[in-house]
């Protein structure tokens, strides 16, 4: 698939989701990819109607939010774990909620949903000192107390908000399909000038010390500033969509023509020749021990050593744009058109079990 084609796959999945939405279908196997995130004991995959938590050790679902389709209702995004015990994803429905959900039971917390916010929500939040960072696709960040409740004015930044920030405690950084990169004080909200990338950025960057990492559809890898000063580190041979990894010195990335890099941040040097597993690589490569896995449009999931040596590989089947999550030593992975919505691989690549939705 061409970077244009997987670009308006996107388009196109988001588009009929809301479709579905207004339709009621309850598929079981839904028609876009999905969201996915992990504790030690349930992963939590958000797949259009539902968000499911499914036993880890098992395959088995445990719970589903909503209980019952709700055609104003669809996940997208990835869930992310709060410290007090909250799991928080917005819809990417016609009704635009906002929810934090109690991770072992799927029961809401909050008294109501926020629903400030005027288009659908594609990024996940970041949360930080007790405040939820919330980017839109409607170019605003909401900011949010832990209730739910907005704890100031949202932040308009403009063009659309695909991607989560990132911060170093003083400064948040967030990407956007306009192609820039914003910097934004939290102690005072300021914005400054708007970063060119020249190209969508659909992903994070990754923080680093003293800025971030970046890779956008310009094909580069950059390092830049909170000051906006800027280095370009590497130019892939395609569309960067993932967001890098970095990996104490180490920047781990892929492109849409099916490109895996390791750079050496130290020298600015690559550590190998170019790999290239089995198709366009959407999803950002993760690092668990000594193995690095990626996941490949083509359906594939490969274990690499750090010398990119293929350690295993796996057929998953479908496509797959959604990056593994890890629980213990159990690496996850959610297909798009496959016979199941999630799969489990230990660390061998033995697959452990398969989770299908059930109607």
């Amino acid at each position: 698939m061409s970077m244009k084609k997987i670009y308006l796959f996107v388009l196109l999945a988001l588009g009929a989701m809301s479709l579905s939405a207004c339709s009621g279908s309850r598929a079981s196997i839904v028609n876009s990819w999905s969201g996915l995130s992990a504790d030690g004991e349930l992963a939590y995959l958000a797949a259009g109607s539902h968000v499911y938590a499914v036993d880890v050790t098992n395959g088995n679902e445990v719970w589903r939010y909503p209980a019952e389709a709700d055609s104003g209702i669809l996940f997208y995004a990835t869930p992310v774990l709060t410290t007090d015990g909250q799991l928080l994803i917005g819809s990417e429905g016609t009704n635009h909620e906002f929810i934090s959900l109690d991770p072992a039971t799927g029961k809401e917390n909050w008294a109501k949903p926020f629903t400030g916010a005027k288009s659908k929500w594609v990024a996940s939040p970041l949360v930080f000192n007790d405040t939820i960072y919330a980017p839109n696709s409607d170019g605003f960040l909401y900011i949010l107390d832990m209730s739910g409740n907005k704890a100031s004015d949202p932040i308009e930044l403009g063009g659309t908000l695909w991607s989560s920030p990132v911060t170093d405690g003083t400064n948040l950084y967030l990407t956007s399909l306009d192609h820039s990169l914003y910097v934004i004080d939290m102690a005072t909200g300021k914005v400054g000038e708007p970063v060119d990338l020249g190209g969508a950025a659909p992903s994070a960057p990754a923080l680093g010390e003293g800025g971030v990492y970046v890779g956008s559809f310009s094909s580069k890898v950059e390092f830049i500033k909170s000051t906006g000063e800027r280095e370009v580190l590497s130019t892939a041979a395609n569309w960067i969509w993932g967001t890098p990894t970095l990996d104490t010195d180490t920047l781990y990335y892929a492109d849409l023509s099916g490109n895996l890099y390791s750079m050496d941040l130290a020298s600015a040097k690559q550590n190998w020749d170019s790999v290239q597993p089995d198709g366009p690589v959407v999803a950002s490569p993760q690092v668990m021990e000594d193995q690095i896995y990626v996941v490949t449009e083509s359906g594939s999931l490969l274990a690499l050593d750090r010398d990119a040596k293929v350690v295993w590989e796996k057929t998953v089947g479908g496509n797959i744009y959604t990056a593994p999550a890890f629980s213990g030593n159990v690496v996850l992975v959610a297909p798009y058109k496959a016979d199941f919505a999630l799969a489990a691989y230990d660390i061998d690549g033995k697959q452990a079990w398969t989770f299908t939705p059930e109607k």
